[in-house]
């Protein structure tokens, strides 16, 4: 399942949360488990394992935010992968009371409207209450494996 699905190419998302306005209560995890549900209200979900400590932090604070990933930050996915420890690239952004990360394409700040258990997972539906993005090019995994989108012009689409 995972070998078959690790074919679908996804951005990569930090998902946040935090007790309090003060760094020291921010939890945050990387995702790739995120997707828009609705525009009418402005809807996402994230779909995280009921082993997590995100899991309960988000049940606890009722509310998350979505940073989607540059390709410039695998680095801070990696960090919070937890595959290596570097908190000195952390840099917070604010929005709606909730910690989203410096230089990243897209800010999103959600309320919890439901949650769903899931097999071994939680859904966790937000509806967005503030949002912001940039271009630039995304960070993307693939077959395990992290990829940068390369830009082409309006009449190269697959290299044709």
């Amino acid at each position: 399942m995972r070998k078959a699905l690790g074919r679908f190419a996804s951005g990569v998302t930090i998902v946040t949360t935090a007790e309090s306005q003060d760094e020291a209560s921010v939890h945050g995890m990387t995702a790739n488990a995120f997707t828009s549900v609705s525009l009418d209200p402005p809807l996402v979900l994230v779909s995280i394992s009921t082993r997590a400590k995100m899991d309960a932090k988000i049940k606890e604070t009722g509310r998350y935010g979505v940073s989607v990933l540059s390709c410039e930050q695998e680095p801070l996915s990696l960090h919070f992968a937890g595959a290596v420890n570097e908190p000195d690239l952390v840099r917070f952004t604010w929005r709606k009371g909730v910690p989203l990360l410096d230089g990243a394409l897209v800010h999103l700040s959600c309320r919890v409207v439901d949650s769903h258990p899931a097999g071994d997972h939680t859904l966790h539906i937000g509806q967005v209450e503030e949002l912001w993005y940039d271009d630039g090019r995304p960070l993307l995994f693939y077959t395990g494996s992290f990829r940068a989108l390369e830009l082409q012009t309006d009449n190269e689409v697959c290299g044709f």
